[in-house]
């Protein structure tokens, strides 16, 4: 099985167990540093709670997912037209002030990383910033079905030297808020500069 076919086979479960899960802390970094007028996007929105909670705040919001299940669950819970679209396939120049990758690069091959990561960034307009979330770790693995890339503080230091035009505004670590886990997660928030 391919890790898109998870969350394809699994969409019900998956919305079940991240829908109601509370995100304001992880949310408070990334939305101090965007203007009130913001446009995000959200990469690998799933069934779609980040994106409606930055459109409830008041942002213009576009969101991106690459399980067609999940993009039907994201559209009807928050009426963006959600596009169904792999981190791969981005290509946009300078239109987004923030970018939400909450979970899904842990999903991108390790080696292509630093690729897709590059194509964020020019999504970016200056002064925009980036949050990403890893499971923490430094391994790639196999877990039901998924493919995982992990990442710790070393290897993300690593992949934002290899970009001159971002810089970290803070990278911490957080425990899982699913009441059932107690996976330990790497946060990260990059800015690009102007």
């Amino acid at each position: 099985m391919k890790t898109i076919d998870y969350y394809n086979n699994f969409a019900d479960d998956f919305a079940e167990a991240t829908l109601h899960v509370d995100m304001a802390s992880l949310y408070q970094p990334f939305l101090t540093e965007l203007p009130k007028t913001a446009r995000i996007l959200d990469v690998g929105c799933g069934a779609g709670r980040d994106t409606l909670a930055f459109k409830n705040i008041g942002y213009e919001v576009d969101a991106i997912d690459y399980s067609e299940e999940l993009v039907k669950k994201a559209t009807q819970l928050t009426g963006v037209r959600v596009q169904l679209m792999s981190f791969y396939e981005i290509d946009e120049h300078e239109v987004y002030d923030g970018i939400w990758v909450c979970a899904s690069l842990l999903h991108c091959e390790r080696d292509r990383l630093a690729e897709v990561m590059g194509q964020l960034i020019i999504a970016l307009k200056p002064n925009g910033v980036i949050y990403m979330s890893f499971k923490y770790g430094d391994s790639d693995r196999d877990k039901d079905g998924r493919k995982f890339t992990d990442l710790d503080e070393n290897q993300a230091d690593a992949l934002l030297e290899q970009f001159d035009n971002v810089q970290q505004i803070k990278q911490w670590v957080t425990l899982d808020q699913r009441p059932d886990r107690q996976e330990k997660w790497l946060n990260l928030l990059w800015k690009k500069h102007a």
